[in-house]
């Protein structure tokens, strides 16, 4: 599915999406095209794209293309799912101790559009951060690499 998506390639292109989507909840799906779990949590992003068009712009971003994003977001583990609204980095309590990024796939579509909603609505109000409605039983679960350094 993650044909039907628009791509970035170049940090060029990620800064230009960063830069003048407006009004909407930007969506980065940082990952591999060729990762079952990517390609699970693509098709999740295609379907649910149409219906948040009017609150979310979604695109994927190849993690080994960008490696200057991949750093400085901390993604180690793929797929991982960053916001940003009007140029913001959105960040989303999980009940985790990495607010900056979702990691992994959500579990359902409904996980995904109940997100976007509370992003946009935050966003809007003004919120850097908010907290998520997903269910914690339904956010995966990782161990954070530079823990107890």
């Amino acid at each position: 599915m993650s044909f039907l998506l628009p791509k970035l390639t170049c940090k060029r292109e990620v800064d230009q999406a960063i830069k003048s989507v407006a009004e909407k909840v930007l969506v980065l799906r940082f990952g591999r095209d060729n990762d079952a779990v990517c390609l699970q949590l693509d098709d999740i992003l295609a379907k649910t794209a149409h219906d948040l068009s009017k609150m979310a712009v979604i695109y994927l971003v190849d993690a080994n293309k960008v490696p200057v994003y991949t750093q400085y977001f901390d993604i180690s583990y793929i797929p991982s799912t960053v916001f940003f609204f009007n140029g913001q980095h959105m960040k989303v309590d999980y009940g985790s101790p990495d607010h900056t990024k979702f990691v992994g796939s959500f579990k359902t579509k409904q996980d995904f559009i109940d997100l976007i909603e509370v992003i946009y609505r935050g966003a809007m109000r003004g919120k850097l951060i908010v907290r998520s409605p997903i269910d914690p039983n339904n956010v995966p679960k990782y161990d954070l690499l530079y823990q107890g350094i």
